[in-house]
């Protein structure tokens, strides 16, 4: 598996419910990496996305 390697770049804002350990989790993360809360979120789900085998297989578009 390939490193997750944070950067910044811009996305369309939405809203997401988030349980609280997680929000701490995630804010000392984005924090490490000098990156907001939002920057650090999308580039997570990106990583995700990118290495989750079934969306290989075209669920991409």
């Amino acid at each position: 598996m390939s490193d997750f390697v944070p950067k910044q770049y811009k996305k369309d804002p939405i809203t997401i419910r988030v349980d609280f350990e997680k929000l701490e989790t995630i804010d000392r993360c984005a924090a490490q990496y000098h990156l907001s809360r939002s920057e650090f979120i999308n580039q997570c789900i990106d990583y995700a996305l990118d290495h989750l085998p079934d969306l290989k297989k075209g669920c991409h578009p």
